[in-house]
């Protein structure tokens, strides 16, 4: 594999999960103050929910990317 392209898709895994810790901080902190605007409580579980799950994905890829590297 190329190893730009390697190093740029790491860095994009990486940059997505630093994003995914800040949103799921801040659904977090809305859902502690109840301050999500026009959603329910159950909505903002959902959210959060979800992007957690996407962390994990994002998790798995970055983890390939960096097994692969090894290779």
């Amino acid at each position: 594999m190329c190893s730009a392209i390697h190093g740029r898709a790491s860095a994009k895994a990486f940059a997505k999960m630093e994003m995914l810790f800040f949103e799921i901080g801040s659904n977090k902190h809305e859902l502690k103050s109840g301050s999500y605007g026009g959603i329910t409580e159950d909505e903002m579980i959902m959210i959060l929910e979800g992007n957690r799950s996407e962390l994990k994905v994002w998790q798995y890829i970055a983890e390939l990317i960096e097994k692969s590297n090894k290779n």
